[in-house]
């Protein structure tokens, strides 16, 4: 998939542009004693900024990856946390909470859609080549 997924832009509902940058993404266990892959952006437009954070809780990505038949990567992670912020920023749902956790349909909605459009991208270059 052709998106860059560390460096992005995102317009909101009130027509500003936000730019994001990944900082991190770290086994939250170790920093706030709970059990999810939390991925860490900050958010800038203009002289607003914020940051945020997307909680993958573990139980539920366990659920989602084994209905999808994957693993848990962290690549997989990251894309799951980049819809949400996306999803996020362009409703301003949740954007007042600085830790966001993903709701399990949402975390199975985010791969089926990543899922298909990695499979037309790929269905394209075939026809292309």
């Amino acid at each position: 998939m052709t998106e860059n997924l560390r460096r992005f832009e995102v317009t909101d509902p009130f027509g500003r542009a936000w730019d994001v940058e990944f900082r991190w993404q770290q086994n939250a266990i170790s920093i706030r004693h709970c059990d999810a892959v939390d991925c860490k952006y900050y958010l800038t437009s203009g002289d607003e900024k914020r940051e945020v954070v997307i909680a993958l809780m573990h139980a539920d990505l366990l659920r989602v990856a084994a209905e999808r038949g994957r693993e848990v990567t962290d690549a997989w992670c990251i894309r799951l946390a980049h819809r949400r912020l996306r999803h996020m920023i362009s409703t301003w749902e949740d954007m007042e909470k600085t830790v966001v956790s993903v709701p399990p349909a949402d975390l199975d909605r985010y791969s089926r859609e990543f899922e298909e459009a990695y499979r037309l991208e790929m269905e394209q270059a075939a026809r292309t080549h």
